[in-house]
């Protein structure tokens, strides 16, 4: 028997980029293949016809365990989703693309450099690759962001990379259970997916998996749940916006510091980078470059490498995006702010703020991002589903702050949002689009809201 027939059948849940990707990797390696796909739109059927020629059937509709199944990949189905429930149910063996992606890793394969965190990590990944670039590595970002897993981990020859930089979310470890990165960090843990995970407990546990196997244990030193996930680790590097004790990296006046990656991390140090060298500047980010640059040290990575890829980093859109500054206030976009932990961050960023906030909040509580925004803030335009919510928030802890409510959930919305948040700003004012909540109940994701807030800004411009 070989050894893809003594696998038996393997069903892949869903025709995504990441399950179209497991199908034709196990179809290349001659292993018997089904995904099961609930909806039967116009691009999945394409990509069954595609999988059809590889030999993969693709079942739509009915979330049934096929028959004979003796593995289940899953691209981050909740445990309760019925396929998954069904499965293990059976006693059949369920793991995540990652998972997989990690075991059919060829001999001599690429090490990871993996990050997970409740907010930042996506930056924080392309920082680390970007650094990595500039060491003169063959990377690239994957995971969580840029192409699959497992079709970095099966590139072959000139195609191949030396050093994959792994952003994970937590769903994705839940359903991992062998990798053993390099080196691996959590930026940060706050109450997020809590609906998937069905309790912070869980939640914060998945989060910690990553540090399991880790050659190297990178932790934010400055949130106490990533510190405590990282305290089973003895050798763990912590990195900090404060002055780095030995074994961490940090912030000295205006440079980024490491005492950890030295050859004495008590009586030395090296210079990474200035503040300057980050950007957008804001603590956060500062934060997601530490991280990016412990996890390039622990592989090896000089410290001019780490200060030319930081300059050498262009932001994704919508993070702190400065979008323009119109009559001394500048406005900025930070539509990806999609949890109460990613605009705390954002509007600890600047002293005085017309706030624009609202859409899906998805049962996190605001109360305490209300109470620590209040002093900073000019006021407030609140717009979509959890509006309310927050607007009880502001009156309890910002009373004096005048709040602004848009009903309207058209697509003209934005532009009256962009209108009242003018209104209320007064010079060296920043107009902040930091929802705190996701974006579905107006737009089609958070790029789009994003984007509708740009033009609407630039709408104002014209009519100026």
């Amino acid at each position: 028997m070989t050894h893809a027939a003594a696998l038996g059948l393997t069903c892949v849940a869903g025709l995504g980029v990441s399950g179209t990707a497991v199908a034709e990797a196990l179809a290349a390696r001659g292993e018997r293949v089904v995904v099961v796909e609930a909806v039967e739109g116009e691009r999945q059927r394409r990509a069954a016809a595609d999988l059809a020629a590889l030999g993969v059937e693709t079942r739509f509709g009915a979330m049934e365990l096929p028959e004979g199944v003796t593995r289940l990949v899953t691209t981050g189905w909740a445990p309760h989703h019925p396929l998954i429930a069904a499965a293990l149910r059976a006693g059949v063996e369920v793991v995540g693309e990652v998972e997989l992606a990690w075991r059919l890793r060829p001999a001599g394969a690429a090490p990871w450099l993996a990050l997970t965190g409740t907010n930042g990590k996506t930056t924080a990944v392309r920082m680390l690759t970007s650094i990595l670039l500039a060491a003169g590595r063959a990377a690239a970002a994957v995971g969580n962001v840029g192409e699959p897993v497992i079709r970095a981990v099966t590139r072959t020859g000139d195609e191949a990379y030396d050093t994959l930089a792994v952003e994970l979310s937590s769903f994705q470890l839940h359903w991992s259970g062998s990798l053993a990165p390099l080196a691996a960090a959590v930026l940060n843990v706050a109450p997020d997916h809590l609906d998937w995970h069905g309790s912070m407990a869980e939640y914060a546990a998945a989060k910690g998996r990553i540090f399991e196997r880790a050659g190297t244990v990178v932790y934010n030193a400055d949130d106490p749940e990533a510190t405590r996930l990282a305290e089973p680790y003895p050798k763990a590097v912590g990195f900090t916006l404060r002055v780095p004790r030995p074994g961490q990296i940090g912030v000295v006046e205006d440079l980024l510091v490491d005492r950890a990656f030295v050859a004495d991390p008590v009586e030395a140090a090296e210079e990474l980078a200035t503040l300057a060298d980050v950007r957008p500047l804001a603590p956060h980010n500062v934060a997601n470059a530490l991280a990016a640059a412990a996890l390039a040290r622990a592989a090896g990575v000089p410290a001019s490498a780490v200060r030319q890829g930081l300059r050498d980093f262009t932001p994704d859109p919508h993070r702190l995006q400065h979008v323009a500054r119109l009559g001394e206030v500048d406005y900025v976009d930070d539509s990806k702010a999609t949890n109460p932990h990613a605009a705390a961050a954002a509007l600890s960023s600047y002293p005085s703020i017309v706030w624009i906030a609202g859409g899906q909040l998805k049962g996190a509580d605001v109360d305490d991002l209300v109470r620590r925004a209040a002093p900073r803030l000019r006021g407030a335009v609140l717009l979509g589903a959890d509006r309310g919510v927050i607007a009880e928030a502001l009156a309890r802890h910002a009373p004096d702050v005048p709040v602004v409510d848009i009903s309207s959930q058209d697509t003209g919305a934005m532009d009256e949002v962009v209108t009242e948040a003018a209104r209320l700003a007064r010079p060296g004012d920043t107009v902040l689009l930091s929802p705190a909540g996701a974006s579905l109940d107006m737009f089609a994701g958070y790029p789009a809201r994003g984007e509708a807030f740009a033009r609407a800004v630039h709408g104002l411009k014209a009519a100026t």
